[in-house]
């Protein structure tokens, strides 16, 4: 677990040089083609028709749908926003899926639960100062991914029977064509590109795939009480690589609003099992 948060945190940091040279869209294409790549023949082990016609194929396309839209908001509010500061929204979708599982999983929630969800969605009010300027700014677009990616989540607890790689197949697969109509309809053009670059672009997806294999592992062989208290490092690992790499120091909202943030997702974990059990399963997914 802790391999696969500094991975992530890695990506995060080369997705956030890569979108100030390209556009999100081409960012967006380029990585997933190579996970594509990369997922393809693991995914087509189980022969061609169970990539094609999955388990519940319409929300497994909702499902991608819903994760090429986390994408994008994810690279665009990180090119304007420093590291930490977009990390800290999406380390509450733990909280929101809390929230959201006794409508959508049909879960019970006793009163200090209901405490614990009020105190990370405190944290992400702090961390995010509304103001007639924020709200209108790169901390909505990554409110909005953060909720769309829990989203995601609850989905993915409908499709635990599909084998990951198919999942994720999908997903890339979206994420292409979500991309591709992003460069066609959006302001930005695709830029030239040379043999580094698509290197680098190529790592992109390559890692974000390696970083989803070893969370699938450390699920596989501990509890969900023991290991979701380890994606909180994603935090540290944002707030010293965005000094380190961009000169960016986390500021005292963000720093409380991560706390309160952190204190309500560990409290899920550890003390409502259930609902820790129910989100550890939706995210390996």
């Amino acid at each position: 677990m802790l391999m696969s948060m500094l991975a992530f945190s890695l990506n995060d940091v080369l997705g956030k040089f890569l979108v100030a040279v390209f556009p999100v869209g081409q960012v967006v294409v380029i990585r997933s083609i190579a996970a594509v790549l990369v997922l393809g023949p693991l995914a087509l082990r189980g022969g061609i028709k169970a990539v094609l016609r999955p388990e519940q194929p319409w929300l497994q396309a909702l499902r991608a749908a819903l994760m090429a839209a986390e994408s994008f908001c994810f690279y665009a509010a990180v090119a304007q926003l420093p590291l930490a500061d977009t990390i800290t929204f999406w380390m509450a979708a733990p909280v929101y899926v809390a929230a959201m599982a006794p409508f959508a999983l049909r879960e019970t929630i006793d009163w200090r639960g209901w405490v614990a969800i009020l105190l990370g969605f405190a944290g992400v009010l702090v961390a995010m100062q509304p103001s007639a300027h924020s709200l209108s700014g790169p901390a909505l677009i990554a409110f909005g991914g953060s909720m769309v990616f829990s989203l995601a989540m609850l989905l993915g607890r409908r499709l635990r029977a599909t084998p990951d790689s198919t999942v994720i197949l999908w997903q890339m697969g979206a994420s292409v064509i979500g991309g591709s109509l992003a460069l066609w309809l959006g302001p930005g053009d695709w830029q030239p590109v040379t043999v580094g670059q698509l290197a680098q672009l190529a790592l992109l997806g390559v890692v974000a795939m390696a970083a989803n294999v070893m969370l699938n592992r450390a699920f596989k062989h501990a509890d969900a009480a023991t290991i979701m208290p380890f994606q909180y490092t994603l935090l540290l690992w944002a707030a010293i690589f965005g000094a380190v790499f961009f000169g960016d120091v986390p500021g005292s909202a963000v720093l409380i609003g991560s706390a309160l943030i952190v204190a309500a997702g560990l409290y899920i974990a550890l003390r409502q099992p259930g609902h820790a059990q129910k989100i550890a399963a939706a995210a390996k997914d």
